[in-house]
This record gives C-alpha cells, sequence and structure tokens, in this order.
C-alpha cells in the first residue's frame, strides 16, 4: 500500500475515526519514543554508579525487620 492509498484511505474515514486513528498514531509515537532512549543493561555500570549503597553508611537502617514487617502488615 503507497503512501498516497493509505492517506486516501484514512481521508475517507469518519471524522470520529480519523480522531482515533490519530490517538493511535500518538500513543505509539511516544511508547516507541520511550523504549528508544532507555539504555541498554550492557551500558549501565551499576558497580561504580554513586546511587547504588547510597544508603550502606546509615547506622538506622542496619536492620530491615521493620521493613518486612510493615510489609506483611499491609499486603
Amino acid at each position: 500500500m503507497t503512501n498516497q492509498e493509505i492517506l486516501d484511505e484514512f481521508l475517507s474515514l469518519p471524522i470520529e475515526a480519523q480522531k482515533q486513528v490519530v490517538s493511535l498514531i500518538t500513543f505509539l509515537k511516544q511508547k516507541y519514543l520511550c523504549s528508544d532512549s532507555l539504555p541498554t543493561s550492557s551500558s549501565v555500570d551499576l558497580v561504580s554508579d554513586p546511587f547504588v549503597g547510597m544508603w550502606r553508611d546509615r547506622e538506622d537502617l542496619s536492620s530491615t525487620t521493620w521493613l518486612r514487617n510493615l510489609r506483611e502488615s499491609e499486603w
């Protein structure tokens, strides 16, 4: 199907259907734009990332028992 044939088919649709097609195109562009911009796992170096282990020196977080209890009571 050529671009002109696709355009002709689109223009032959009722206005409401044309709006739905435009919404679908917008959704798909946004979905694939976001997934294309995510880094692959091979490009992320977690060992040297400052975010990883940022709370390792926190003495008040030495035990995670309180967190497990909280999750059990909420879930």
